[in-house]
Order: C-alpha cells, then structure tokens, then sequence
C-alpha cells in the first residue's frame, strides 16, 4: 500500500481520535500541540492541510494567551469544532477540565470563531449553558448535535466543609453531554467567564458518587462515540435515531473499579433535550446537571467474570459501525492480548474481532462501508475484515518511528487512512527546532 507524509513543518501536529478529514475527504484537520501525545495543552493553532497538494491553512490562530486543540470537523458542512482554553488566564482560572470550552469555526471565514458551549457559573444557573468545561466535541451524522466529555467548575471549586455546603453536595466528575446546535443560549454578566452560546447544551449521563459494588451505578462516563450514522435498530424494528456509546465506571462486586460499555439513548427529536427530566437541567450549587426528561441510560458489557475484566488497552474511544449494529472497544483474551471485540447496541456478549498474536495499540475507526477497522499494531498500520477477523497489514513495521497510538482515521471516501509519526528534524545543530522531533501527518491507501 502507498504511504504518504502530508505535512512536514517543524511544530506538533496533532489528530483527534475520529472526524480529522473534511466531508469530501479533500482535507485533514489538526492542532499544533507540541507533546507527541498531547497532553501538554500548548497549541495555538487550528489548521488544515490538503492531502494531494500538502497545502496548508491556517483556520484559527489563539489569541491573549489561550491555547486551543483537539479538533473535529462536521460531516456534512464547513464546520470545525475544537477546545478552546482561557483567553487572558489568571490564577483562579487556569486551563483544565472544568475551564475549557468547545468554539466553532467555519472553513469558509477563517479566524471568526463562535462558542458553541454558553457557560453560567452564578447561581441561579441558566437551562442550557454549563458551568464547566467540554473536551472532545465530535458532530453526529447530521451534524445537528455535538457530543463531549465535561467537568463541573462550580463543584470542583466548591468548599469541602459540609457545614458550609451540606451534606449532600456531589462531586465533580467526568460526565457525557450534548449540544443542539443552533439554539442560541444567552446567560447574564455576573461572572467575568460567563459566555453565551450557539447551542443549547445538556449533560446526558447520570452519575454516582460512590457506586454500589456489583450495581450499573457508574462514577465516570467518558470515551463516546455516535451510534450509527442513522442510529441503530431495536429489536421491535424501531430505529432509535440518536445514540450514544460510552465507557463507564463501575464497582464490581469484588470492589474493583473497571470500564464496562454503557449506551444513553436520546430523544427521537432533538428539540425534546431542551426539556427537564426529575431534576435541574443546569443543576444547582450542590448537584450535578442532571439529564434531559426522555433520555435513558443502560450497561451493554458484564466482564467482571473474564480473566481480564474490563475495556483494556490503550486510550481508546468507543466507535460504532455505520449502520449502527456494532460498537467496537478493547479488551485483553484471556491470553493477555489487547483485541478488538464488538458489541451489539441491543446487547449480548461481546464478540472477538481480532485474533493477533499482537496487541491492538491504538484508537481506531470503521471503514464508511462498515466492513474494515483501522488500528495500530506491531509497528504498523492494519485493517481488519469486521466479519471474518482476517488481517491485513498496510504499512511496514517500524520501530523506530512507529504510527502512533492517538488516532487511525478512515476517510469518508473509504480510499486513505490518517495517522500520525514521530518524525526527527532536519537540523543538526543543537537547539535548531528543526533537529527537534515532531508530531506529523502520515496518510495510507486503504485496500479496495
């Protein structure tokens, strides 16, 4: 297969997990995060490069010392979502989970940038906004909804003597929400980093602070992914349109905390989100946002039998085929190797998908036929036949640079896989930042 190096420039480069290339498979969407894993939030740049020319656009530039990264694009427009950190950051208000939030920009107006996420951090809170951080934003199929991971700010900052704020205050904890995009939410200037948004945004999974060993109770939902690009069929033969698969903490009945698959399905129509369940949807100064009325919240996997219990592997975020029918996750065989493995949305047992003598080492992603998954092992770049487990290495093994576990990107077209090497400079003189190792882009023919 031809493997083929898109950018080259001396800076990191850096892609999310899933959604890096445009809708007409045309362009890839990175950040210019400097760590090979990302996890130093020092990016100042949103961009974009064209894989045939190696052309280069600059789509958003940070501004009074923000930082910005993990970007997705839409699957049907010119949008691209990404983190936005503080501009003007202070000492009380620093990068983090709970101080982040998801912008838009279009690739059509290059640096006009619109929050997606409003943010209302005094009380009484405003229906709709959040009073933290998103990370992650990724659009559905239609791209009318985006979903992320979010960290409460009022809660991670509140005082932890109950006298002061009772007993019954719940803890920040990393939770699933969703933004409906187009439904402007404006929140009063009481506080200088309340902002408006564009979206109206909910937070969709119920969370417990001290789960009960052996319940479905869950302390953190994190790692999602769509459902189908249509949602997925019931068993009644109704099709749920809108679906989210997720990674949860739960308590097994032995007291080990493991990731098991979790499934939150949504209202039919998206305008339904903008309706209170039982509780606030904005919370209150001592408990989490709670979930909008119609949305449900059910466990998929039970491993706590297996040799090797729970999602295992690396950092990996759940993702479901086109056609909804499958969720792909990692877990260990009982022989201590990390497999892909595939679960229905209906339930069941998980299923095995790979059977290499070597462990899947990165995220991955479906072919848009649904037939291939994507992953990096063994120094290489694989696909993998969903149906048969059949193999197929595409790129040579490498030790030395070897794709990198953060993202293994089909293209809409099906035609190219996106991932990433560490790659040395070209300089040779010490502190020349060309000598420095980067992040870049690689991309790989699929198989036909």
């Amino acid at each position: 297969m031809h493997e083929q190096q898109v950018t080259s420039a001396s800076h990191g480069h850096m892609l999310t997990n899933v959604a890096v290339w445009s809708a007409d498979s045309r362009w890839i969407v990175y950040d210019t995060r400097s760590s090979p894993d990302g996890s130093v939030f020092d990016g100042t740049r949103i961009e974009r490069v064209e894989v045939e020319s190696g052309q280069v656009e600059l789509l958003y530039a940070a501004q009074h010392g923000g930082c910005c990264g993990v970007v997705t694009a839409s699957p049907v427009d010119d949008r691209v979502v990404f983190i936005l950190g503080p501009e003007r950051p202070t000492a009380d208000w620093q990068y983090g989970p709970a101080r982040r939030q998801g912008v838009v920009v279009r690739t059509s107006r290059p640096g006009e940038i619109e929050p997606l996420d409003a943010r209302d951090l005094v009380p009484p809170f405003t229906a709709g906004a959040l009073r933290g951080g998103s990370h992650v934003h990724v659009f559905s199929s239609d791209g009318r909804l985006v979903s992320f991971t979010y960290e409460d700010a009022v809660l991670d900052g509140l005082p932890t003597d109950a006298a002061t704020v009772g007993s019954s205050r719940e803890r920040n904890l990393r939770g699933i929400g969703v933004s409906l995009c187009g439904q402007h939410v404006k929140v009063p200037h009481t506080h200088p980093r309340n902002h408006g948004g564009t979206a109206f945004t909910v937070l969709v999974t119920r969370l417990t602070d001290e789960p009960t060993a052996g319940s479905d109770e869950i302390s953190k939902a994190f790692e999602e992914a769509w459902i189908g690009s249509h949602g997925y069929l019931q068993p009644d033969g109704s099709r749920q349109r809108y679906a989210l698969a997720f990674q949860g903490h739960v308590v097994t009945a032995a007291g080990q905390t493991i990731s098991e698959v979790f499934v939150c399905d949504l209202p039919m129509e998206p305008q339904a989100l903008m309706v209170a369940g039982d509780q606030p949807l904005q919370g209150t100064l001592t408990r989490r946002p709670a979930p909008p009325r119609g949305v449900t919240q059910r466990r998929l996997t039970f491993t706590a039998g297996r040799r090797h219990p729970g999602l295992q592997g690396p950092r990996h975020w759940l993702q479901s085929s086109p056609d909804g029918a499958r969720i792909a996750c990692l877990m260990r065989d009982d022989g201590g190797i990390v497999q892909l493995f595939t679960i229905s949305p209906n339930g069941g047992g998980p299923v095995p998908v790979t059977r290499d003598e070597w462990s899947v080492a990165s995220s991955f992603s479906w072919s848009p036929d649904g037939r291939r998954i994507a992953y990096v092992a063994d120094g290489s770049i694989f696909v993998v036949d969903a149906a048969s487990g059949s193999s197929t290495r595409l790129t040579d093994r490498d030790v030395a640079a070897p794709p990198r576990p953060e993202a293994c990107v089909f293209s809409p077209d099906g035609r190219r896989i996106a991932f990433l090497r560490s790659m040395p400079g070209r300089g040779t003189q010490h502190g020349d930042p060309e000598a420095a190792v980067h992040n870049q882009i690689f991309v790989v023919d699929a198989p036909a």
